[in-house]
């Protein structure tokens, strides 16, 4: 039984910071590429960041230099630091497994 649960999100001033976290189970998940993708309503999924197994990190380019993405492959976890927080982060945030397996979300809004 594959669940990836996210947590985390919230309401944040531009300019602040959250962490997302994602709890996963049910699969082997140290071989997995781990990713976070955001979605706002009327938009497609949009990519966020990638975490290989080994640590290797990819990101959007309109993340690059302010998220970190990373995975504690000993508790079955993968976060998102989000940092710097613009307006247009807001969005539904989604923590998949090589894009197969898909977490519920968390909603992150940045306001002020």
């Amino acid at each position: 039984q594959v669940q990836l649960v996210e947590s985390g999100g919230g309401l944040v001033q531009p300019g602040g910071s959250l962490r997302l976290s994602c709890a996963a189970s049910g699969f082997t998940f140290n071989i997995y590429s781990m990713h976070w993708y955001r979605q706002v309503p009327g938009k497609e999924r949009e990519f966020v960041a990638m975490v290989s197994p080994g640590g290797n990190t990819n990101y959007a380019d309109s993340v690059k230099g302010r998220f970190t993405i990373s995975r504690d492959n000993a508790k079955n976890e993968v976060y998102l630091q989000m940092n710097s927080l613009k307006l247009e982060d807001t969005a539904v945030n989604y923590c998949s497994a090589r894009s197969l397996f898909w977490g519920q979300g968390t909603q992150v809004t940045v306001s002020s």
